[in-house]
């Protein structure tokens, strides 16, 4: 059957990662109310589709069976049986529900996983996401761009944008899209997505979310930590001036700026493997892969 946890082991995991998320969602709700926005945390819960109160919800994934009278409360869920040591998720039922999903995520992961890393488009994206708009017309226009406008285009165009990953090629400007060496589509997802792109790092928080409740509630968390420090490098390295927030900029307009972009990109790329890896297992132990 898997694993029984007691009533006190799993309600204690459950407390421990209640008070681990709320240090990300407690603020994000603290601005939230007071009509504040953040334009390097709030992406987190804006781009991405997990709200919050989902993110402090504690799954002990496959194979975990919780026992006491506690338990029953899981059963609210339709990915949730009761068997006779306690509560468990329903594998064959989330399988046979979300059987597009995990294939899909499997067959990513395990193609990103195969590739070497690919560590020099410098954030360029969160470039080309600006150029040749105007001020008023970009996404954080709160917040100035540290070379101007003609300064940041002149970046676009005298550097080489290599962006394979389509949710952040989906967002450049019509004029920055010829500029691009790859045309990434939804289509060439699995065929182009790779290790060292920082998109797609992040986004293995929201491969672990789409498969919720059969990711375990600590990895989840753990995609999050990463996307969220992957998340300040990204908005680091972009064109806006975020010196008011504490986030020093990675001048990758500079030969040394773009050295400490890889230097950082290919740490990022090494934890996130981990991760990736992590979340196969999950889409393995969900499905037929052999």
């Amino acid at each position: 059957m898997g694993v029984v946890l007691p009533e006190s082991a799993w309600t204690a995991r459950r407390a421990a990662h209640v008070d681990r998320v709320r240090r990300w969602t407690g603020p994000h709700h603290e601005r939230k109310a007071q009509g504040e926005k953040h334009p390097v945390l709030d992406f987190l819960f804006s781009y991405y589709s997990h709200r919050p109160a989902r993110l402090e919800r504690w799954h002990p994934g496959p194979g975990v069976v919780l026992a006491g009278d506690a338990a029953a409360e899981y059963l609210r869920w339709p990915a949730y049986r009761r068997t006779d040591e306690g509560v468990t998720l329903d594998v064959a039922a989330f399988r046979e529900d979300r059987a597009s999903t995990i294939d899909f995520v499997h067959r990513l992961l395990t193609a990103t996983a195969a590739r070497a890393p690919r560590l020099g488009c410098f954030g360029l994206h969160e470039w080309a996401m600006v150029y040749r708009q105007r001020q008023e017309d970009v996404r954080h226009n709160a917040w100035p761009l540290r070379l101007g406008a003609a300064g940041t285009n002149a970046v676009v165009e005298e550097q080489t944008v290599r962006c394979g990953h389509y949710d952040a090629f989906r967002f450049f400007t019509l004029p920055a899209r010829p500029l691009n060496t790859l045309t990434p589509t939804r289509e060439t997802q699995v065929d182009l997505e790779q290790p060292g792109c920082l998109h797609a790092n992040m986004d293995l928080f929201k491969w672990s979310y789409k498969l919720d409740p059969a990711t375990p509630s600590d990895l989840t968390a753990d995609c999050f930590a990463l996307a969220l420090r992957v998340r300040e490098l990204d908005m680091r390295a972009s064109p806006y001036d975020l010196s008011a927030l504490g986030y020093e900029p990675v001048r990758i307009e500079t030969v040394a700026g773009r050295a400490e972009y890889v230097r950082l990109q290919s740490a990022f790329a090494a934890e996130a493997a981990r991760l990736r890896s992590a979340l196969v297992d999950v889409t393995s132990a969900l499905g037929d892969f052999t």
